[in-house]
Formats: structure tokens, sequence, C-alpha cells
């Protein structure tokens, strides 16, 4: 009887003790009940940018005769800056980084970034909707557990995060890593160009994007603080080249995959990497208890194991892939058969005369 009182008497104290620990991220910082709202409007034009994008490059690719499978060429960019939807689809991923950017001014970076999941919802209806692939079970799955990954991500975050000042130091360290992850991909992708698929492609432009919305963050706080030497300067240039290089990687991925799954990647990469840089080089994660790490560890896992099952069973690239010549035991063309559709072609493309 004793020891189930005693029991009864530290409950309180637990439950106390996590009450405290919330109250220092969520209730600590107000800046939060306006941050969380901007990632979501963020979130929301990024899936409608991402859909015109994408249809842009198709239509590109249509047009121009070669596919961009392997790269886009510099024929593919001029075309797609005269193409409607894709100025459409850039004007609003564009309102989208404004969004981010006022995010990431009043909120923790550990708790912006992983919000843009919701596109991936967004993006996955307006693709059925336009390609006419709805989506299967398998891949319906995988977005559920891709989504419900990082949003327990993101509510152990919201609870726990805090901002940290970041010093010159912590700075080089994060633009060193940065220049080798860029000659690492960079290398890579000379290497794998010929054979590289969407899942490259998407996982290089979200590794880079968690660096760039990382720096983002840094120059954000910076420029508030009226910091503005040669360091945060040396960030700037940093955030536009690795800017720069993953805006070419989704591009081209948009024309090896679909819109949802080019989704998927960034909203769970991105994030991903945007965190471990949050929650070790900046700190961000300095006052969270030991246990809300394992669950970070195990949201994220299963988040990016969502991804790698919808890089398989999405029915769009399911589809395409039947279609192509010489796969699944068709035979070449020129011996008397006719040939299989293009996976580009206009069928199910609503914006085709854009």
């Amino acid at each position: 009887m004793s020891s189930e009182f005693a029991s009864l008497q530290t409950f309180p104290a637990l439950v106390a003790e996590v009450v405290s620990d919330i109250d220092v991220g969520f209730l600590d910082n107000p800046g939060l009940l306006l941050g969380i709202p901007l990632a979501i409007a963020g979130a929301v034009f990024l899936s409608l940018g991402t859909q015109f994008q994408s249809q842009g490059v198709r239509k590109v690719e249509r047009l121009s005769g070669a596919s961009g499978r392997k790269g886009l060429s510099a024929a593919h960019l001029g075309m797609m800056l005269r193409r409607p939807s894709w100025i459409l689809g850039t004007l609003l991923l564009g309102s989208a980084i404004v969004c981010q950017l006022s995010a990431l001014a009043i909120a923790p970076l550990i708790v912006v970034q992983p919000i843009g999941a919701v596109s991936l919802v967004i993006t996955t209806l307006l693709n059925a909707q336009m390609s006419g692939h709805m989506p299967t079970r398998a891949s319906l799955s995988a977005i559920a557990l891709s989504l419900g990954g990082i949003f327990l991500f993101v509510f152990f975050a919201a609870l726990f995060a805090v901002e940290k000042p970041v010093g010159d130091e912590q700075l080089l360290t994060l633009l060193a890593i940065l220049l080798i992850v860029m000659i690492v991909v960079g290398a890579t992708w000379l290497f794998l160009r010929n054979r590289a698929g969407a899942l490259f492609y998407i996982v290089a432009a979200g590794v880079l994007y968690g660096f760039v919305a990382t720096i983002a963050k840094v120059i954000i706080k910076r420029v508030q603080q009226g910091d503005i030497g040669l360091i945060t300067i040396a960030c700037a240039v940093a955030l536009v080249a690795a800017a720069a290089a993953g805006a070419y990687f989704v591009q081209t991925a948009y024309s090896a995959g679909p819109p949802d799954l080019v989704i998927a990647g960034l909203t769970v990469i991105d994030p991903i990497v945007a965190v471990i840089i949050g929650a070790t080089l900046l700190n961000e994660a300095a006052r969270a208890p030991a246990w809300t790490l394992v669950i970070w560890v195990v949201a994220g896992t299963a988040a990016t194991i969502g991804v790698f099952l919808l890089a398989k069973n999405h029915p769009q690239i399911v589809h395409e892939s039947q279609e192509l010549p010489f796969s699944r035991g068709s035979r070449r063309p020129g011996d008397g058969t006719t040939q299989p559709p293009s996976p580009d072609g206009d069928s199910g493309d609503s914006l085709s005369g854009r």
C-alpha cells in the first residue's frame, strides 16, 4: 500500500516536469503561433507551384522532342521561360518562399521546415486530377507513412524547440559541410547522369534545400541583429549557389517523375537535413529531453521510408514504365509492331495548351 501511495505522489511530479519542459518550447515562443500558419500557407503555394512547373517542363519536352531525364539542356531552360504554366508555377513558388522565410524569421527552423509536408497531400490530389493516375492503396500507404512521421516530428519539435545565437565558428563549419556536400553531389551526378532516376534528383535537391533553409534562417537572424559581416555575405553566396543547384535538380526531377513524388522527396529529405543541422549546429534542440530525440529519429526514419515506397509504387511511374520501349518483353520498333505511346504524351494533361 505504501509503495502504491508513493507512486501516486510521484506521478504529479512527473507530469509537472513534462509540462515545465513544454513551457520552454511552445509557450515560451509565441512566434510559433504565427510561424506555423505561415508555413502552412507556404506549403499550399509550394504544391500549386510544383504542379504548374511540372506541367511546363513536360510540355517543353514534348515541343522540343528531347527528354530531360539525363539533365535539362540550355534549350530546355530557354523554352521553359516562355511557357505560361511554368512561369505561373515559378510565381507561386516565389510566394511559397516568402511565406517560408517569414515563418523562419519568427519560429525555429526545426518546426517550420517539416510543415511543408502538407503540400504532399494537396499535390497528390492535384496530380491525380490532372494526370488521371489515381492513387493506389500502396501509394496512399506510403504517403500516410511519410506524413505521419513528419507530423509526429513537428508536434514534439513545437513543444521543445528553442532558438540560440549562432557563432562564427558554427557558420564556418556549416559552410564547409555544404561545400563538401555540393562537391559530392556534383561528382555523383556527373558519374550517374546517364542512368540517374527521379529519386536521385529528388534526394539531391532535398539535401541542398535543407542547407538553403538553414542558411536562410541564419542570414535572417543576423540581419535582424544588424550583423552583416563577411561571414554573412559568404552565407548569402552559398545560399544562392545551393539554391540554384537544387532548382536545377528539381526541374530535372519533373521530367523523370510525377510532381507529387518530387514534393514527397523535398518535404521529407529537406526538413530532415535542416532539422539535423538545426539540432546540432544551431542548438535548437538543446532543451529537448532525451526521449524526444528517440521519437525524432523514429519519425524521420518512417517518413524517409515512405518516400522510397512512394517512388516504387507511384501509379504514374508504374504506368509509364510499362509504356517504355523494350521493357517488359516488348519487341523493338521496326519489327512490324506498333510503337508504344510516349510516356510524356498529351493524355491527361489538362494544361497541354500551356
